[in-house]
């Protein structure tokens, strides 16, 4: 999968994904690490990317934008919040919410549930 990670992720988190095989790129590598949040949307769009934050205002932004992309994941898990425990639940989770990500969705990650919004949001 195509991923954009989000500046609260760490570069470490990012390496995680990476190892387990996927395309991901952090917005600290693309000059983006004081972006808006309405430019970081952007790049995932045009780069056809599933972001990866923690960062709930992207889903008020696809809200008020009634935008169908980028399909985002919200990781709202408590602590501890170390890269390689975020990357193995998202990892352990993703073959269960990739139709919906490729389908247009804000995936929320919990630690007692996956919440999963189809795009746009009404």
């Amino acid at each position: 999968m195509r991923f954009l990670v989000d500046q609260n992720l760490s570069l470490r988190f990012a390496h995680e994904l990476r190892t387990a095989g996927h395309d991901v790129v952090h917005t600290g590598d693309l000059g983006l690490a004081t972006a808006e949040d309405d430019i970081v949307l952007g790049r995932a769009v045009v780069e056809d990317r599933v972001l990866v934050s923690a960062d709930t205002d992207f889903g008020f932004l696809l809200a008020e934008s009634g935008g169908d992309r980028p399909s985002v994941i919200l990781l709202r898990l408590r602590s501890p919040r170390s890269a390689a425990r975020l990357a193995s639940i998202l990892l352990a989770n993703l073959d269960d919410v990739a139709a919906d990500l490729a389908n247009g969705a804000i995936v929320v990650l919990e630690d007692e549930r996956i919440r999963v919004r189809p795009l746009p949001l009404r």
